[in-house]
């Protein structure tokens, strides 16, 4: 599976603080939870990428 393969499945996504000081993005499907934990500084890249990347997809709708 690949970034361009599309799914037909339902998750949801909660991003938040946790009382450890990392930043956690929580997803859930179905019966599968994954928490993952990221420090400052690598949530900081995560919303650097995120931002770059829907600035690239932006310019390609216009």
């Amino acid at each position: 599976m690949g970034i361009n393969d599309e799914r037909d499945i339902e998750a949801n996504l909660q991003i938040g603080p946790t009382d450890q000081g990392m930043v956690r993005l929580f997803i859930s499907a179905g019966d599968l939870e994954i928490p993952m934990d990221f420090s400052v500084e690598e949530a900081q890249e995560i919303a650097e990428e995120l931002m770059a990347a829907a600035q690239m997809v932006s310019k390609k709708q216009r």
